[in-house]
């Protein structure tokens, strides 16, 4: 049996807490299922927290400090660990952008904003200025370059296999006056054959189809269950209970059922940037 991987507690607080968790632990004798006995959340939960890997919420920080009797510690740590983790994210996205380092599969469907992973500066200063009432500009900023950094995942060799759906209008109906809208289809466009990505769009035509109500994100890993995130205006929620995982791999299935094929969807986008750029420069 290979020997147990421990953390290093020295990468980043996240790490340290986790590796402090698995110390704790260990010194009162708990497995990972007892330490779990009691709480809302199950072993592979834990294990995450333990490798650094997921934020600890603070409900569980209270039941662990309980039941380990540390004196309240891990609940005190509680926000330091998420703090670490944000860096330019908003609180309840704090634990995605790992989780999409960590992922073997990521797919998801957007029906109202071109994905994160795939949007330019330009693209994300626009949305960051209507997402809530008077950002501030250093707020808009940090988000930028939280949102940047996210997309350094595509310049890693284990990279997940990357499935995108999107609507057609997201192509069609400008965000950016036409140049930049020009370079941001021309930018998913280099994403998606740099990488041997797929990505389909779901024409305007098809007015009913499954997941029709919302984004949804699905996350599959090596070693842990899938997951899947969807996410409002200003709040998200990470689903994976095995029910729940299952209903919305079988929606979104369905979902690619009904949109172009990938190199149709490809030809379409291509046709779109063409446009925009024409009219871009018929402007000059």
């Amino acid at each position: 049996m290979p020997s147990r991987k421990d953390p290093d507690a020295s990468a980043n607080v996240p790490s340290f807490y986790g590796a402090e968790l698995r110390y704790q632990r260990e010194l009162a004798g708990l497995t990972l299922e007892q330490l779990a006995e009691g709480s809302f959340h199950g072993i592979p939960f834990l294990s995450q927290i333990e490798r650094g890997e997921r934020r600890m919420p603070a409900d569980l920080a209270r039941h662990v400090d309980k039941k380990l009797r540390t004196d309240g510690f891990f609940e005190r740590r509680c926000e330091d660990a998420a703090k670490a983790r944000r860096l330019g994210h908003p609180l309840y996205y704090a634990d995605v952008p790992d989780l999409e380092k960590q992922a073997e599969t990521l797919e998801e469907w957007a029906p109202d904003v071109i994905p994160g992973l795939l949007q330019t500066e330009p693209y994300m200063r626009v949305l960051m200025h209507h997402a809530e009432p008077s950002p501030s500009r250093e707020l808009i900023e940090e988000r930028i370059r939280g949102r940047v950094k996210r997309a350094e995942l595509w310049n890693r060799a284990d990279r997940p296999a990357y499935w995108g759906i999107l609507r057609e209008a997201l192509i069609r109906d400008p965000m950016l006056p036409p140049g930049e809208m020009a370079k941001q289809l021309e930018h998913i466009l280099d994403v998606v054959r740099s990488t041997e990505s797929v990505l389909q769009i779901v024409p305007r035509t098809t007015i009913a189809h499954p997941l029709m109500y919302g984004m949804a994100k699905i996350m599959t890993f090596a070693a842990a269950p899938p997951l899947v995130w969807t996410e409002g205006n200003s709040e998200g929620q990470i689903a994976d209970y095995p029910a729940v995982v299952k209903k919305y791999r079988r929606s979104y299935d369905l979902l690619r059922a009904v949109a172009l094929p990938p190199e149709a969807s490809l030809a379409l986008v291509e046709e779109a940037a063409r446009n925009f750029k024409h009219e871009a420069q018929q402007g000059d």
